[in-house]
């Protein structure tokens, strides 16, 4: 009904959303209340493996050495190991990856392994041995991964950034930028029909739901941790609504490739593994494109132009992504997907991160807290871009 004229507001569905996505929000909420979460040692992630492996496995006189924490990210608990057993004397080099209770993001260790197992051979990839996607055996819900050697920025660089964030490649970009892109070319030209994604829905083609799903998996996501509303966040995301833009094909979203989830290997510069597929789904193409632009994800040159991904300027990126892959950048989508990225992003940091640490459930509060200043960035963004649309 209207009152003096004014039209009612239309209640928001934040309920249309991939099932699996929902369970793992709901998931989330349930759990908080079971902290603080304690970092593992390597000790009892050791006792954890052993126990895995016997139970998943039936391996016998299973020894678990070489436990490393592993540096990187701002979310998900990692570890090198080696794996013995009764079969294999000399061992196996493995990575567990490891959900805390609370992370910058909640996502689902069974999705990132069906993607990982599907993009094998597509792109260079750690393949999986195996995961608990619900914590039944490992505690947590994880995943086992081969070990992949390489590095995710040239050694000789000085400057290090968070996750990579602000690595420059210099020398390097003849020999990255052309992977970089066939990359993205690879992962959104494959066929997934036929791969295991059971985990997964794909939106329906010609309609809203890719644009849909995704703002309504981060407003729930944002408005389950908030702390302290913020006015353009909300006004992001009635505005992502009203413009939702129509998918025509989807394909395999990997959801944050760029600088430090690339591993590639020294002197060659050959990728070794493409990282972090945590955020990949069914989806627009524009999507990837748009977040890889983030002025975040790249460096400027000396004579001040911006290098996406610390490789190329942003026209050469999307000129090259469009003559190789056959898909055609539509401008209003991209700025469309450029204010959904900047959401996503303040709605991490804002929301998600500082309740994280707020709950002590994870065990880099110290870095969710210092992601939660770039919180700023994203809504000066959000403003900026909206004004241009």
């Amino acid at each position: 009904m209207a009152v003096l004229g004014i039209a009612a507001p239309r209640k928001w569905d934040r309920d249309n959303m991939e099932p699996r996505v929902r369970e793992i929000l709901d998931r989330t909420v349930r759990d908080r209340p079971n902290g603080p979460y304690r970092a593992k040692t390597a000790d009892q992630v050791a006792t954890i493996l052993q126990n895995y492996f016997a139970v998943t496995e039936g391996l016998t006189q299973v020894a678990i050495s070489d436990v490393v924490r592993m540096a990187g990210g701002a979310s998900k608990e990692q570890f090198a190991f080696r794996l013995r057993h009764a079969g294999d004397a000399e061992g196996t080099r493995l990575i567990l990856r490891m959900d805390p209770l609370e992370g910058i993001t909640q996502t689902c260790r069974g999705r990132e392994s069906q993607l990982h197992m599907a993009m094998k051979g597509v792109v260079p990839i750690a393949g999986i041995r195996s995961f608990d996607a619900d914590g039944d055996v490992l505690g947590q819900p994880g995943m086992i991964m081969e070990f992949v050697s390489g590095v995710t920025q040239p050694t000789e660089v000085d400057k290090v950034g968070v996750t990579g964030i602000g690595s420059r490649f210099d020398d390097w970009v003849p020999k990255l930028a052309p992977q970089f892109i066939d990359a993205y070319i690879k992962v959104h030209g494959f066929d997934f029909s036929k791969a295991d994604l059971s985990y997964f829905n794909v939106p329906r083609p010609g309609t809203t739901d890719a644009a849909l799903w995704q703002v309504n998996w981060w407003s729930q996501l944002g408005w389950n941790a908030l702390l302290e509303p913020v006015p353009i966040i909300t006004l992001a995301e009635r505005w992502l609504r009203e413009n939702a833009p129509v998918c025509e094909k989807p394909v395999i979203v990997h959801g944050d490739l760029r600088m430090g989830n690339f591993m590639f290997e020294e002197p060659s510069g050959r990728f070794t593994a493409i990282l972090d597929w945590e955020l990949g789904h069914i989806g627009d193409y524009h999507e990837d494109i748009a977040w890889v632009i983030q002025k975040l994800f790249g460096v400027w040159r000396e004579d001040g132009v911006f290098l996406v991904c610390g490789l190329m300027p942003r026209d050469e990126f999307l000129g090259l992504y469009q003559a190789q892959s056959g898909n055609v950048i539509d401008p209003v989508k991209l700025r469309y997907y450029e204010i959904l990225n900047a959401y996503k992003c303040a709605v991490m940091d804002l929301s998600q991160a500082i309740r994280a640490a707020t709950e002590s459930n994870n065990h880099q509060d110290l870095v969710l807290t210092m992601l939660a200043s770039a919180g700023a960035v994203f809504l000066a963004q959000i403003v900026l871009l909206l004004r241009e649309a």
